[in-house]
């Protein structure tokens, strides 16, 4: 089984950057694989709940339909707690199947090796 994650730094800032980590990792999600989306930066906002409904680009699905299969496939969805604070986003503000992680939680995810990574 592969693993993914893909980093995602934007949100309605790059709509563009912001849904090509959740199209790809759903595809692995949909295909058995272990997916993740680390949100970060203005990312984070994603993780929101309403915010993806109003990000979307002509020729891609509608982020808010991708995340959704995204979670539904068995994908999970991180928001780094370094960048949430300041902005004042907690774990009640989250969607469902969302969380705050920290840096040292990416970290272990990372070290136990075999991850393939995407920077968006």
């Amino acid at each position: 089984m592969a693993k993914i994650l893909a980093h995602c730094t934007h949100g309605k800032d790059d709509p563009e950057r912001a849904m090509l980590p959740f199209i790809v990792t759903n595809v692995a999600a949909s295909a058995g694989q272990e997916a993740v989306v680390l949100l970060t930066i203005e990312g984070v906002w994603l993780a929101t709940k309403g915010y993806a409904d109003g990000v979307e680009k002509p020729g891609f699905p509608p982020l808010r339909d991708t995340l959704n299969s995204l979670l539904q496939n068995g994908g999970q969805v991180w928001a780094c707690g370094t960048c949430t604070k300041p902005r004042g986003i907690t774990e009640a503000d989250l969607i469902e199947g969302a969380k705050i992680v920290t840096a040292a939680y990416v970290v272990e995810y990372l070290a136990q090796g075999g991850v393939s990574t995407l920077d968006f």
